[in-house]
């Protein structure tokens, strides 16, 4: 498909009550359908303020099958409007057995598929190695109604070697549901610089594999019941095209819907002037399996 199709990244806050954020995502997506989008991707998991913050046995009840209730919920958004959604879910696949899941919802509601995500993080105020099991999908696309996609999350988007997979798999576009911020006693010392590495990482991806890049933040001063600083997330969702221009930017601390065309055409003439792909030497990268090569 040649076709250019409109995307949309929901950036938003997070209700505390599971029922009250998949209401509030879901009156986003049909005002973004309204708005021309024809993709609409939501932050990483949006349903409950992000749990990750500290380790409790007790936050696993809030997993969910996926596909389940929020999937069917959604899905029913998606073939009303006639849009794509993608919504990263906690997802409860057995007992013990957690993933931090995002499910590609096509624009008649099927089911495309699933991505789990791959890298999981373990940082103060990022516990998620206690609550997800590493993604076993493999680095996918999926191909909807409007065209190829690749889904990442959050942890991910530092990864140039899941952006590289992704991209080889014919996606138009790399989607980075993200759920990222600042410890608030750090923000004055590393803030800036955080955040910009944040946006630069994924600028490259994009520059680096010809091609499209759509991360999607939360925003809002998240502080857990166990107390704490919490984390402040940094919003700043952008959208990059494929010479890592900025094409939608959004703010730290509002919510919005940004919009961005994707344009098959122009992955094309990026890649035919700056030919990154044909000139990898594929024949020299077996060190990329190593966890680390000694200088010996």
């Amino acid at each position: 498909m040649n076709i250019p199709f409109t995307i949309a990244l929901v950036q938003m806050s997070v209700p505390g009550d599971p029922a009250e954020s998949l209401a509030k995502a879901e009156h986003f997506v049909r005002q973004a359908a309204r708005l021309g989008a024809n993709v609409v991707c939501l932050p990483e998991l949006f349903r409950t303020p992000y749990f990750c913050q500290h380790e409790d046995p007790d936050v696993f009840d809030l997993a969910e099958s996926v596909p389940g209730p929020s999937t069917r919920f959604l899905a029913a958004a998606a073939r009303e409007e006639q849009v794509v959604i993608l919504a990263s879910l906690f997802e409860r696949r057995g007992p013990g057995v957690y993933h931090n899941t995002l499910a590609v919802l096509d624009a008649d509601g099927e089911c495309a598929g699933l991505y789990r995500k791959m890298h999981i993080p373990d940082d103060p105020g990022y516990c998620e190695k206690y609550y997800f099991a590493p993604g076993d999908t493999g680095f996918k696309t999926f191909d909807t109604r409007f065209g190829r996609i690749g889904t990442l999350i959050c942890w991910d988007q530092w990864y140039p070697e899941a952006a590289r997979l992704t991209a080889l798999q014919g996606a138009l576009a790399l989607f980075y549901p993200t759920a990222i911020g600042w410890h608030p006693e750090e923000k004055n010392a590393f803030g800036a610089e955080q955040l910009e590495a944040w946006v630069t990482v994924q600028r490259g991806h994009a520059i680096a594999n010809g091609i499209y890049v759509a991360a999607v933040n939360r925003i809002g001063h998240e502080i857990p019941v166990q107390g704490g600083p919490g984390l402040e997330f940094w919003g700043n969702s952008f959208v990059a095209g494929p010479m890592g221009e900025i094409l939608a930017a959004g703010c730290s601390d509002s919510e919005e819907i940004l919009l961005a065309e994707v344009d098959p055409r122009r992955v094309e003439i990026v890649r035919r002037h700056w030919p990154f792909l044909r000139d990898r030497r594929i024949d020299a990268y077996g060190g990329l399996t190593s966890r680390y090569l000694d200088a010996s």
